[in-house]
């Protein structure tokens, strides 16, 4: 059933998280003896998990996270400070432990499986689930064909399928891939139909010159191909990475497995934006992990309605800040089902408060 599912299969059997299991784990947080939400986010996100696994009886305990590499055609357009080679380079460094995020990943307890979906030259270890050898230059003409982008989204759906199969209930998303804040920045614009200008930031480091090019490659895409009127599918296509297209598939795929995936920065929250256009209920699966740096940041998260754990500035990518909360989490879900109720140490509960 896997290796068959399509896009189309999967959007039309997405339902929202299971919001009695929800219930009963704010219950269960409630009869805890502390004071009430005094917790916060630790409490809120286990009440996500709960109606993404539909089970007020959470599982934490196996985790992994998938950052999708692949490179961007955009890149000749002098978007970026470096160039392609140094996408294969990390993609590889993930396995070797000398990436920020696999660092990370081992301090946390999380395993990491980085994908190749559309680098520009093939590697020796990281795994292949290559669209393409990266996409086109959006400036010339569009990244991909729709085709492309479901063959890039189905690719995160199946992947999050094979993976609860092995085992794992917590999936972070996380990417590599040279030129992808310019096409997240495009991305973000068309759908949330502001200027680019407010949808782009810096990146890895550009100059001043290089950021008004950066925007003047934005703007004239989204102007060219009329994109804020546009469909999701058409948006990812013409202006997009394979890179989102696989987060985005990873999001659709949770909703549709049931299993909670983690938002990292802002190429994370673009593919998670493109996730709710194609399918409104997959937010409910969703867990912000950060706010990133980048000038988009808070809007994306605004504009789906989901509160980061993390404001740390932030902005490297790969995954790091979806690997950051993974101990907020576990230790949260430890005090969920270890800590003692009120009535467990006959102690009058609290009271909510009007």
């Amino acid at each position: 059933m896997n290796a068959e599912l399509t896009l189309e299969h999967t959007l039309n059997h997405i339902s929202e998280g299971d919001q009695n299991a929800a219930a009963e784990c704010r219950r269960r947080w409630d009869s805890i003896a502390k004071p009430l939400h005094s917790l916060g986010w630790m409490e809120d996100v286990c009440a996500i998990i709960a109606a993404a696994q539909h089970s007020s009886e959470i599982v934490t305990n196996k985790k992994i996270l998938v950052p999708m590499c692949a490179d961007n055609g955009i890149v000749a357009e002098g978007v970026t400070q470096t160039g392609q080679e140094v996408t294969a380079i990390v993609a590889e460094n993930f396995l070797d432990e000398k990436s920020c995020a696999a660092i990370m990943c081992r301090v946390s307890g999380a395993d990491i499986f980085p994908i190749d979906i559309g680098m520009a030259v093939d590697t020796p270890r990281v795994e292949k689930r290559k669209i393409a050898y990266g996409t086109k230059n959006f400036a010339k003409e569009p990244a991909m064909t729709k085709e492309e982008a479901v063959k890039a989204l189905e690719v995160g759906i199946r992947l999050v399928g094979e993976l609860k199969e092995k085992g794992y209930r917590l999936i972070a998303t996380g990417e590599m891939g040279i030129g992808n804040t310019t096409t997240s920045s495009a991305v973000a614009a068309s759908l949330l139909g502001v200027p680019a200008e407010e949808m782009t930031g810096r990146g890895a480091g550009l100059s001043s010159a290089g950021l008004e090019k950066k925007i003047s490659v934005i703007r004239d895409a989204i102007e060219r191909w009329d994109l804020t009127k546009a469909d999701p599918l058409t948006v990812l296509s013409h202006v997009g990475g394979f890179d989102i297209a696989g987060i985005c598939g990873m999001f659709l795929g949770g909703a549709y497995f049931h299993v909670p995936v983690l938002i990292d920065g802002f190429i994370s929250s673009v593919g998670a934006l493109l996730a709710t256009r194609l399918a409104p209920a997959s937010v409910s699966y969703m867990i912000a992990s950060h706010v990133s740096k980048e000038p988009a940041a808070h809007r994306i998260l605004n504009e789906i309605g989901l509160t980061p754990a993390l404001h740390a500035s932030m902005c490297l990518g790969e995954g790091s800040g979806a690997v950051a909360v993974f101990p907020l989490i576990e230790m949260a879900a430890d005090i969920y089902h270890k800590m003692s109720t009120f009535e467990q140490i006959q102690v009058e509960a609290y009271q909510e408060l009007k």
